[in-house]
């Protein structure tokens, strides 16, 4: 992990200029457009192209920003602030077409790429799930096959359909056929609902990954979920991709395919503890639609995500650095 001054990621000061001033970046982290020497990188990805219900999810970056002012960097109980531990900045979004599928993921893969070429991390705020395939792309490109670890009411890995060919049902089945993940070490957590057919899961399944659906999911509890995620991802590098969905609607209705019966904001930010004992190398908060968000609830949530996972990312580094000195 970068070696950061204990004043570390230089964030405004809320004791100076209040939450709700300056221009939004996420946590009020410094705007940095050309970010180098970080451990995480916050990037925005505003885009729904491969939306297939309800759009808007372009939107979902700004206000995830315009919300996250309300997050402090200091939880209760956790020692020194999150960015005491890691170096952090916001670099704005990637300009992405609305109009082409391909160029859209092309431009993407591109700049995630050129952000883990001289950043350690990146914590990408969608935009639809589609672009998650751009993001494996390039953590691949570094680390290899990666173990995942993808919080969603849906699998993801369902073919083109309608001439899409990412739209956002298929990031993880490219992954998995372009072999950019482990899929013996891949967890998907919270499916349910409705598939467009039967045979929907076969193709995870049949694959190796480990299904959780919602009902095992409230059987198991957080804690017992933690202990599958850890025997399954051991010590690989793992990639964490949260759809907002795998909320149930009644805490995230800002969402396109919203599913009723799914795990409580509670359990999801519980079961994200567990990411601090395995090996984060890269995030994503995908599918924030605020034009069906109520009060900016499902934004709100999806910051405190985020932060949870710089959190976790900071505490898996330290403990990684501690192991190299002994």
């Amino acid at each position: 992990m970068t070696e950061v001054p204990r004043t570390g990621s230089r964030r405004i000061d809320s004791h100076v200029s209040p939450r709700y001033a300056q221009l939004p970046t996420f946590m009020r982290l410094p705007l940095d457009r050309e970010p180098q020497g970080n451990d995480v990188v916050v990037i925005g990805a505003p885009y729904d192209g491969g939306t297939s219900y309800r759009p808007g999810a372009r939107f979902g970056p700004r206000e995830i920003r315009a919300e996250s002012g309300l997050i402090h960097g200091v939880g209760i109980d956790r020692g020194p602030g999150v960015f005491d531990l890691i170096k952090c900045v916001d670099a704005g979004d990637i300009d992405l077409t609305p109009f082409n599928q391909h160029i859209a993921m092309e431009t993407a893969q591109r700049h995630l790429t050129g952000l883990l070429k001289d950043n350690a991390a990146f914590l990408m705020l969608g935009g639809d799930h589609s672009l998650t395939l751009a993001a494996l792309r390039a953590v691949h490109e570094q680390h290899g096959p990666v173990a995942v670890l993808h919080l969603d009411a849906h699998s993801d890995t369902n073919p083109a359909m309608i001439g899409g060919e990412f739209h956002h049902g298929t990031p993880f089945r490219h992954g998995i056929e372009e072999g950019l993940i482990r899929p013996e070490a891949m967890v998907q957590l919270g499916i349910r609902g409705h598939n467009p057919k039967p045979d929907s899961l076969d193709y995870a399944r049949g694959h190796g990954v480990r299904i959780v659906t919602a009902d095992e999911f409230a059987e198991l509890g957080a804690a017992g979920s933690a202990r599958l995620i850890r025997e399954r991802v051991g010590d690989l590098p793992v990639y964490v991709s949260v759809d907002i969905d795998v909320v149930d609607p009644a805490f995230a209705p800002g969402t396109g395919t919203p599913a009723p019966g799914g795990p409580s904001s509670r359990e999801v930010l519980a079961l994200l503890r567990t990411i601090g004992d395995l090996n984060p190398i890269g995030f994503d908060v995908m599918e924030v639609s605020p034009l069906y968000d109520h009060a900016g609830i499902t934004s709100v949530l999806a910051t405190e995500i985020g932060a949870e996972l710089l959190f976790q990312y900071a505490r898996a580094h330290q403990k990684k650095e501690k192991e190299n000195r002994t």
